[in-house]
C-alpha cells in the first residue's frame, strides 16, 4: 500500500532540521509521497528547496489568509518568480480564516481572489483553507471560477450540503486526520458522500493529529490513519482508499508516472 501525504509542511520549524527521519518514519507507514505547502515568501523557498532534494515530493506555494496582512507588491513578485519553478505544482495554501482572525477579513478576502487570479494565469491549481468562512470562500471560488485550473478543499470539514457546493465548483475534497476523530460526525457524512475520484487525503502535519496519535505531533506517515479511518466509514479495505487517493492527487498535482 502506498499512500500520498497531499499536504503536509516539513517545511515548518518542526522538522525542517530533521527531514530525513520524518521521511523514513513516513515510508515504514506505506506515505511514499508528499506535497509540501508553503503559507508565507520564507516557507515558500523551503517547500521549493525540498522538492528539489526529494524525488518523493513536490511544492505548493501561496500566501496563507493569516498571513495576507503582509502580502505586498513586492511579496506578489517573488510568489510570480517561484510559480515558475518546475517544482511547484499548485497554488496555496490560500484561502480565508476567521475562527484566528490574524488579518483583516477583508484583507484575507482581497488576497486570496487575487491569487486565484495569479493561478488562472499560470494554470496551476489552488489549495484551499478555510476555517469558520464557508461563506465567502465559496463565493470567491464561485465569482473567479477554477473549472480550467482546478482545486482542493484542504481539511475539509463541511458537512454534506458544502460539500456538494464546493463539488459543484469544481474541487476535490482532501480529508486530514479530522476523519477519524469520534465525534466528527458531518465530517464523517461528507466522507461517505464524497466521490472516490476527487477524494485526496493529507496530514497537514504538524497540525490535525488522527486517532490513535491524537495529542501527539502530527507527521507524515500518519496519513496512513486517516486512510484507515476513511476506509472504516466507507466500508471498503484502505488499500483501495490508498490507491484512490494516491491517483488522484498524482493527477491534480500534474506528476507523471514512472
Amino acid at each position: 500500500m502506498e499512500i500520498f501525504d497531499s499536504h503536509t509542511h516539513l517545511n515548518s520549524e518542526e522538522f525542517i532540521n530533521d527531514v530525513p527521519t520524518f521521511v523514513q518514519r513516513a515510508a515504514e507507514l506505506g506515505v511514499t509521497r508528499m506535497a509540501n505547502v508553503g503559507s508565507n515568501t520564507q516557507l515558500n523557498a523551503d517547500a521549493i528547496k525540498l522538492a528539489h532534494q526529494y524525488p518523493q515530493m513536490v511544492a505548493v506555494v501561496g500566501w496563507h489568509p493569516e498571513d495576507s496582512k503582509n502580502y505586498t507588491p513586492d511579496a506578489e513578485k517573488v510568489l510570480e518568480e517561484q510559480l515558475v519553478d518546475d517544482q511547484v505544482r499548485a497554488l496555496g495554501e490560500i484561502g480565508l480564516d476567521y475562527h484566528w482572525d490574524t488579518s483583516p477579513q477583508e484583507t484575507q478576502r482581497k488576497v486570496f481572489a487575487r491569487q486565484i487570479a495569479i493561478a488562472k494565469e499560470v494554470g496551476k491549481p489552488i489549495v484551499v483553507h478555510n476555517r469558520d468562512a464557508f461563506e465567502d470562500t465559496y463565493r470567491i471560488i464561485k465569482e473567479a471560477g477554477i473549472q480550467d485550473i482546478g482545486g482542493v478543499m484542504h481539511s475539509f470539514n463541511g458537512d454534506p450540503e458544502w460539500l456538494k457546493k464546493f463539488l459543484d465548483l469544481g474541487m476535490h475534497i482532501s480529508y486530514s486526520g479530522v476523519a477519524s476523530f469520534k465525534n466528527a460526525h458531518e465530517v464523517h457524512d461528507s466522507v461517505r458522500a464524497t466521490p472516490l475520484d476527487v477524494m485526496m487525503v493529507e496530514t497537514d502535519a504538524p497540525y490535525l493529529t488522527p486517532e490513535p496519535h491524537r495529542g501527539e505531533q502530527n507527521e507524515p506517515g500518519f496519513t496512513r490513519y486517516t486512510v484507515e479511518a476513511i476506509a472504516k466509514e466507507r466500508e471498503t479495505t484502505p488499500e483501495a482508499i490508498a490507491d484512490a487517493t494516491y491517483h488522484n492527487a498524482e493527477e491534480f498535482y500534474h506528476i507523471e508516472k514512472d
